[in-house]
């Protein structure tokens, strides 16, 4: 990969790592040249206070969320985070990116409501938080969020955290081009990444950040746990939909069928070959350097590489495709 590429990499499937491996990878990756390290946060490790860490272990990266749920951060919190890590490392770019989470995440794990109209909660998120980063006092008066004379208490340099949406969906997408800095496009195959673009483009010029998922490992030790990650995805509509009009409807019916009949090894078989190939692809190393490069040739401006730890030694298959993906 040309090396002017800013990739970077998380650790959003790492959990099993733990957070002293994922500071192991944050110092493998600064090695190797990488520019940024992120992480998503669910149930395990707390965003920021992970990223503060692996700012001091490898002081050359950036630092992203990719994502926060936003009905778990009021925009003042979420904006607090994001400043104290900037302050912490005020060299380092930050990444402050939220999203919509899942009911099973907000409601089921975390107690808190998931809520209503998805895109224009998040609008008023986003537009809010950057104006917090401001520094200056806000009064803001909204359908879903609102503050009066609130200034972030956190002094900052020139440098400001980035703000970024994941997303998938028209509307959702032509929001973030309009009001973000950034978007974060995840579990699409590189083939889908153009109408992404597009969608972006019809709402403005956020740059376009990608999760990429592979593993240089054997297809053999990662098929399984592919076809279980997919699924889990696939019987979310938000993915599902997104999944449909990457050229995977069929799958999709089917494995949401089988699901409704509770039939689960019915709905893991649904997940088809090519599926698991363009969208959680397992290869040797010039696989992986060609399969990264292609999202980056179809629009992705940085790509995130999420490695897929499916084999016997998981931090080697974290290595060797962290190797891989820039031609180390």
């Amino acid at each position: 990969m040309n090396r002017d590429v800013p990739i970077g990499v998380t650790i959003a499937a790492l959990p099993a790592l733990g957070v002293p491996g994922a500071l192991e990878v944050a110092t493998r990756a600064e090695a190797l040249g990488y520019r940024s390290f992120w992480t998503a946060e669910v149930t395990g490790a707390e965003a920021f206070s992970i990223l503060a860490a692996a700012g001091a272990a490898a002081p050359t990266l950036g630092l992203g969320t990719g994502v926060l749920a936003l009905q778990l951060r009021t925009p003042m919190v979420a904006a607090m985070g994001a400043a104290t890590l900037q302050a912490l490392h005020p060299d380092a770019e930050v990444v402050l990116g939220v999203g919509i989470s899942s009911p099973v995440v907000t409601t089921r794990w975390h107690g808190a409501p998931y809520g209503d109209r998805p895109v224009e909660r998040t609008r008023e998120f986003v537009t809010l938080v950057k104006e917090l980063l401001s520094g200056e006092s806000v009064t803001f008066d909204g359908e879903f969020y609102s503050c009066s004379r609130a200034t972030l208490g956190v002094r900052l340099g020139e440098r400001r955290p980035k703000v970024v949406v994941g997303a998938l969906n028209p509307r959702m997408l032509r929001m973030a081009g309009e009001v973000a800095d950034g978007v974060l496009l995840n579990y699409l195959p590189s083939t889908h990444v153009p109408w992404s673009v597009e969608q972006v483009r019809a709402g403005g010029e956020a740059a376009i950040y990608a999760y990429v998922h592979c593993s240089a490992s054997e297809r053999a030790d990662g098929v399984d746990a592919a076809r279980r990650d997919l699924f889990s995805y696939a019987v979310v509509d938000s993915y599902a939909r997104s999944f449909d009009r990457a050229g995977f409807g069929d799958e999709v019916a089917a494995i949401r069928s089988a699901h409704a009949a509770r039939d689960r090894e019915g709905a893991l078989a649904a997940v088809s070959d090519r599926m698991v190939d363009a969208i959680d692809f397992m290869g040797d190393a010039g696989g992986v350097a060609d399969y990264v490069q292609a999202y980056v040739e179809a629009g992705v401006e940085v790509p995130v590489l999420m490695p897929n730890p499916w084999g016997p030694d998981r931090m080697q298959v974290v290595d060797d495709t962290l190797r891989a993906a820039v031609g180390a």
